[in-house]
């Protein structure tokens, strides 16, 4: 890198070593530019530009830069000429790379074929890992998946190979792992077709999770627009030890902002702490600042994230970022605009739920806690793996709990699983014998996939409304997320604690103090446990699961029937009328907690998500009704008889009349799935009412030409009842931070009018106008022509 780079190869060690996941690739002849990708050749790192954009701007702004602001700002359009105000302006960014999964993937390459483009304008893969259900264990579960997806899997295949997309296979791993093994490095951005994309800040990258229509723009070469995140700065002091993990920093993040405390900024860790976490921990903290709403979550980058980069093939990056270091930690005496500081030292392990992410506990007090609640103490199943907790190191320093009880004698009380992370992951614990010892404590290893942690589980030990325990290292316990078993009380932890839990079968069990039995008779204490953060050996990569985008695809068949119960391709949305939104109906008025899960449930929804008219049958399925109290029962204000959501807004479809939808406080929390905006806008809904969203649903929803409006009042959600009638008036005049009227209309024929407020800029409202961003796309590029 510092002399002549002719012929200098990236990942020579992995044809030395016979490793083929690395795709070989020769170093760009300028400093600070090296080839990146393993699979694009002609993709590097730009460090130089990054420095030229952050000079600029510091110049600007005249004062010292978070990370955070080095990296976003870093990656903008116009550094020169961009407005830029935390929580204010909206940024025009260029992120590097784009990333889908399966699930979301669908919805993303229907509409990037519907915008009639040859081939995309930024590196991007696909990854399958969605669609895999957890049943019998990894292997059957695998090849019963491709039997099942075949189609699905076929047309992202296709389309991938069409359009230079490159298709990680069904057995690959979860995105995220994909993702920090392969394509995060500091200072990169990276978007990614789902919320958890934040786990690549493990590795100093900002990487963000995005709806499929966001993802299109990218791939097209368009701008990417982005709120001007403000930057909440996480101090970390002291070190870990013991039983506390890094999964505990974020559960006790979560219990002080909230599901909500992050909206609209990036979380940035700093200070001496930082170091005592491993690469793969800090990528666990940042994954579930997606519970928090936190727009990402980032780490300056450090000898951790070196001595990663270094195992997993990728030296050549980490000597560059050494040179450039200092663009990828913060300058000292940047301003964050709030600041939490935990000492690690006495931080003690964490479980978080049941229901929300963000209701903590230190693991001492839940069993009393449970008690007094009245939830079950005793704990049916302990799930380790996803892609929170799935590194080397988890599964390691799980193993090393395990082999402590079988030492005594002792297996798991509760049922056990593990889900490896990739295959690289699956293949690194078989060799070193981390997986055999989880088998032999009574765990079931599952396929390198999602899973039970996005309700891919086919779960049989208990009967649907069941009131039941399981504990995950997962990151999300919403109500039926898991099992779709509305009573069951799922608790988030680390996988060293599910262990000790399962083995224990009980929340009363606290592993720093208590004592187990062993098979002898005799009692015995766990000792907190120790592994290895990454393997002595080389990463072993198991099966090769990537498929390469050809040089040309422009001759690949993309077939999706016009019968497929699978896939269905899109029609455009219909254009704003120039009307005002009169004599609205309101479909459903939620009651309380409302995420994406409510909107547009996964589980065995996921075979629906390339067919928009059949996965708009869930749509709103898991809501409250705050009328009745019911989930999936609304009033039919026409025939005035009761039934299930997605039937009344068919039905208000079928007879042409608008309605609307109001919710409460975090509306679309959760999933960055945009069928939750897609299936309103395709059954006739217009406009969500809510006292506040998250940022990726309400940037969802705009999209796709709805109207996500917040009251300028939150009393004023009590005025609106599910008999009235609504208008929304002045949409002529639809500005910028310019309040929308809305008229309530009652059955007395009184009415009340109050504000609402939007978050829209202009080129938003030109979605909106236009019907959608696709179909604005798509005006452009007529005018282009």
């Amino acid at each position: 890198l510092q002399g002549s780079c002719a012929n200098i190869f990236l990942f020579q060690h992995a044809l030395n070593h016979g490793i083929r996941r690395y795709h070989v690739a020769p170093v760009l002849c300028q400093r600070a530019k090296v080839a990146m990708s393993h699979f694009e050749p002609n993709e590097y790192i730009n460090y130089e530009k990054l420095e030229k954009n952050i000079n600029i701007v510091r110049k600007r702004l005249d004062r010292p830069l978070t990370l955070s602001e080095k990296i976003v700002y870093g990656h903008l359009d116009d550094p020169a000429k961009q407005e830029i105000e935390r929580g204010k302006t909206y940024l025009r960014l260029r992120p590097d790379r784009v990333a889908m999964q399966d699930a979301t993937a669908q919805m993303a390459m229907l509409q990037f074929i519907s915008s009639g483009l040859p081939k995309v304008a930024v590196p991007s893969t696909i990854h399958c890992d969605h669609l895999i259900e957890a049943q019998l264990g990894g292997e059957k579960d695998l090849r019963r998946a491709k039997d099942i997806n075949q189609e699905v899997y076929n047309f992202l295949a296709t389309a991938g190979a069409k359009y230079g997309v490159g298709f990680w296979k069904p057995g690959s791993g979860i995105i995220h792992q994909i993702i920090l093994e392969n394509y995060s490095y500091p200072g990169v951005m990276l978007i990614g077709t789902d919320s958890h994309t934040p786990n690549g800040g493990g590795l100093g990258g900002i990487c963000i999770g995005v709806g499929g229509a966001d993802a299109v723009d990218v791939m097209a070469g368009i701008p990417w627009e982005l709120k001007c995140p403000k930057v909440i700065g996480v101090k970390l002091t002291g070190k870990l030890s013991g039983w506390s993990s890094p999964k505990d920093v974020i559960l006790k993040v979560a219990g002080i902002l909230t599901v909500k405390g992050g909206t609209g900024a990036i979380i940035e860790y700093h200070g001496p702490g930082v170091d005592s976490i491993s690469c793969t921990g800090m990528a666990t903290i940042c994954n579930m600042g997606a519970e928090i709403g936190a727009t990402t979550s980032v780490f300056p980058y450090n000898a951790r994230m070196k001595k990663y980069l270094g195992k997993t093939g990728r030296a050549d990056i980490a000597a560059l970022a050494d040179e450039f270091q200092q663009h990828l930690v913060p300058d000292a005496g940047c301003q964050y605009d709030q600041v939490i500081e935990i000492n690690l030292s006495e931080l003690k392990p964490h479980i978080n739920g049941p229901f929300t992410p963000d209701l903590a506990h230190p693991v001492s007090d839940i069993g009393a806690v449970a008690e007094k609640e009245g939830w079950p103490v005793d704990i049916r199943v302990g799930l380790i793996g996803s892609c929170t907790n799935s590194s080397y190191e988890d599964m390691g320093r799980s193993a090393a709990v395990a082999k402590q009880a079988l030492a005594h004698g002792l297996k798991c009380k509760s049922k056990f699983t593990i889900t490896p992370g990739s295959e690289q992951i699956r293949a690194t614990i078989e060799r070193d014998g981390y997986a055999q010892i989880l088998r032999d404590v009574g765990g079931l290893v599952l396929a390198n996939a999602c899973g039970p942690c996005i309700g891919q589980w086919d779960r049989k030990d208990i009967k649907k409304g069941e009131k039941n325990t399981i504990v995950t290292s997962y990151n999300r316990n919403f109500t039926g997320r898991n099992d779709a078993n509305p009573e069951t009380h799922a608790f988030v932890t680390s996988p060293e604690i599910v262990t000790a839990l399962s083995i224990a079968g009980t929340l009363k069990f606290n592993p720093e103090t208590d004592y187990l039995t062993g098979a002898d008779g005799k009692k015995f204490k766990l000792e907190a446990p120790d592994a290895d953060e990454l393997p002595k050996l080389e990463f072993d990569p198991g099966q090769d699961t990537y498929q390469y985008p050809p040089k040309d695809g422009s001759g690949q068949h993309v077939d999706v029937s016009p019968t497929s119960q699978r896939l269905q391709l899109l029609e455009p949305f219909d254009k704003w009328d120039g009307k005002d939104l009169e004599d609205m109906l309101i479909l459903i008025k939620v009651k309380g907690k409302c995420t994406t899960d409510h909107i547009s449930a996964a589980g065995p929804w996921l075979k629906f998500r390339g067919h928009l008219d059949n996965i708009s049958n869930n749509l709103l399925i898991g809501a409250i009704n705050i009328e009745n109290g019911k989930a999936n029962s609304v009033r039919n204000a026409l025939t005035q008889e009761f039934g299930p959501v997605p039937d009344t807004a068919r039905y208000y479809k079928k007879m042409g009349i608008k309605w609307a939808v109001i919710g409460d406080e975090n509306y679309g929390e959760g999933s960055s799935r945009e069928h939750a905006a897609l299936e309103p806008r395709h059954l006739g809904g217009r406009v969500i009412i809510t006292k506040s969203f998250a940022r990726i649903h309400e940037t969802n929803l705009k999209k796709q030409g709805l109207l996500p409006l917040t009251f300028a009042d939150p009393a004023d959600y009590n005025k609106i009842h599910p008999v009235d009638k609504l208008s929304i008036v002045g949409l002529a005049d639809f500005a910028p931070g310019k309040p929308l009227k809305c008229i309530i209309k009652h059955p007395n024929g009184s009415q009340e009018t109050i504000m609402l407020n939007h978050t829209f800029n202009e080129s938003q409202i030109e979605w909106f106008q236009a019907g959608s961003a696709l179909n604005r796309m798509k005006e452009l590029q007529q005018k282009s022509s």
